[in-house]
């Protein structure tokens, strides 16, 4: 429920704080006064966009904030799903900045209005001429049905179920449409990946093949500068070693006279060796060396089998290549298991179908049940609404298909007079007639399932006399269950609420401003008068007022 309200710079509101109780509250007020700018003002803290044109001062920011009750709402699943801080008591704030930009917060944390929207949902209920409108929408319909069915578990396990259905569906479509690709390209596809897997593709072999190529190629010419390097090595004349083993030979005597001569002896002597270890290496080398004309041929063609495969498959490496391999492989055994696949898929798809029919039936049944006890209190309630000659003619139809609330498609027909052709809802009833019947289907819903508060805006419009009082009554019932606001002009409605707010203009500084005030038991003997004799009130009026009061 409602708690409280603050709202600061808001259209013609400069500053408002009020608290609510639960039970009924009446707010009235002249026409223009600005209940619209109210209930504007708590619109925005249930996700509505915001309009800069509504901030009364554009040097300040406008701010609204609300409280609400929220314990007995089985909210907290809502809260960790959008990663909320759960609070009984709830604090919404909503911030509209000189810029133009919008803020929203829930418990200080700031969220997006789709987040707002969703909480919004299911705190208040406003309820308008445009949502009056929703009696004529299927939907809306579905909801009042399922509600008296008791259908909320069946419909989340149906709406479960039929998730996973179009999931497996389009599993299904994907393997048949993959299947018809498969073959298409089956025959291609199996040949590209024989030509690959006959190159046994190794990573990193090009570079090794490369190399060895280059060696094999080029084998005498390698053999010459070996050669070379081996006599400039160890020629007994000129060759290296014999040069260094001679030096090495002549710092030895020099070495004993200092440590200069010895480091420098050292020296010699690991250049000495370090040459020996080379001359050994390329003696190997030479010897391991030998042409190897078959070789070259196999590595020649290898070498041009990979550079064939590069160029056709656009490849910049053999690890392109392997993974290209890997893909058709892939692609091949789909498209050799795809059969299985598909096989598996149609029977997982038919017992889904099943449990989904099931679901489907019984949702159905409960509805069918629940029909007959909706028209027999909707039409009870209109009688004392001034309808006597109300009449509901609603029917389901079993569908073929599945619909995202089970496989019924819904007409519901009406007739406002005796004998009258029965019509679809927004064909056959009046736009007070409408009203009426949505607030006595709000009673009815008040019975099955926990609403959120509720707020009628001018629900009352077109009605007087006796069906005022029906009216009245249906309002205070439901609110033993629940918090219910309603906004009216009817004496006989304003007299019967637990607590009564006033919303009235006031001229001051050259400024209008719009203010809301709870009216204590005198006030209320006024307003109620007012609203029945107008301002010059008559002592028939005041007694009048009493009466309805008391």
């Amino acid at each position: 429920m409602l708690i409280s309200l603050s709202i600061k710079n808001y259209a013609l509101i400069d500053d408002l704080q009020v608290n609510f109780s639960n039970g009924l509250t009446i707010i009235t007020g002249e026409t223009g006064a600005g209940k619209s700018i109210l209930l504007g003002g708590i619109s925005l803290i249930l996700g509505k966009r915001a309009d800069l044109t509504h901030i009364n001062d554009t040097s300040k920011k406008c701010i609204i904030e609300a409280s609400f009750d929220i314990a007995n709402y089985n909210l907290k699943k809502f809260f960790r799903a959008e990663n909320l801080d759960y609070e009984s008591e709830t604090i919404i704030r909503r911030e509209i900045l000189p810029s133009g930009k919008s803020r929203a917060f829930v418990n200080d944390s700031p969220v997006n209005l789709s987040i707002l929207s969703l909480l919004g949902d299911q705190l208040i209920d406003i309820h308008s001429q445009h949502q009056t409108l929703e009696l004529t929408h299927n939907d809306f319909q579905f909801q009042i049905i399922d509600a008296l069915a008791n259908n909320t578990s069946n419909l989340k396990e149906y709406e479960i179920k039929l998730k996973t259905y179009k999931e497996a569906k389009a599993e299904l479509d994907k393997l048949n449409f993959l299947k018809s690709e498969a073959l298409k390209e089956q025959d291609y596809n199996t040949f590209l990946l024989k030509e690959l897997e006959d190159a046994s593709l190794i990573s990193g072999e090009l570079e090794e093949l490369e190399t060895e190529y280059e060696t094999l190629n080029n084998v005498e010419s390698i053999k010459e500068e070996l050669s070379i390097s081996n006599q400039l090595l160890s020629d007994e004349q000129v060759g290296l070693l014999n040069t260094l083993t001679a030096l090495k030979n002549s710092f030895l005597k020099l070495s004993k006279i200092s440590s200069t001569y010895n480091q420098l002896y050292q020296r010699i002597n690991s250049t000495l060796i370090e040459i020996d270890d080379l001359y050994g290496d390329l003696e190997r080398v030479q010897d391991n060396l030998e042409a190897n004309p078959n070789r070259l041929e196999v590595v020649n063609a290898k070498l041009q089998a990979i550079h064939n495969l590069l160029l056709k498959h656009s490849a910049i490496n053999i690890e392109e290549l392997i993974n290209i391999q890997i893909k058709l492989s892939n692609k091949v055994a789909t498209a050799e298991n795809i059969d299985e696949d598909i096989e598996l898929k149609q029977q997982e798809l038919i017992a889904i179908k099943n449990e989904l029919n099931s679901l489907a039936k019984i949702i159905h049944q409960q509805r069918e049940k629940a029909i007959p006890k909706l028209i027999f209190q909707l039409e009870d309630i209109l009688v004392d609404l001034g309808m006597e000659n109300a009449k509901f003619d609603i029917s389901l139809i079993l569908e073929d298909e599945f619909l995202n609330n089970g496989k019924d498609s819904l007409l519901l027909l009406f007739t406002a007079n005796k004998g009258g052709e029965f019509k679809p809802l927004k064909k056959a009833a009046s736009g007070g007639e409408l009203s009426r019947i949505m607030l006595a289907i709000k009673s009815i819903l008040s019975r099955y399932i926990q609403l959120p508060s509720i707020m009628f805006d001018e629900i009352d419009s077109g009605v007087s006399g006796e069906i005022s009082n029906k009216m009245a009554a249906i309002m205070m019932q439901m609110s033993k269950t629940l918090q219910v606001f309603t906004i009216t002009h009817l004496p006989q409605i304003a007299a019967k609420g637990d607590t009564h707010f006033k919303v009235y203009k006031e001229d001051k500084n050259n400024k209008t401003a719009t203010h809301l005030v709870k009216l204590n038991e005198d006030e209320r003997i006024v307003e109620v008068a007012q609203m029945l004799g107008g301002e010059k009130m008559s002592s028939s009026a005041i007694a009048h007022a009493k009466q309805l009061l008391n």
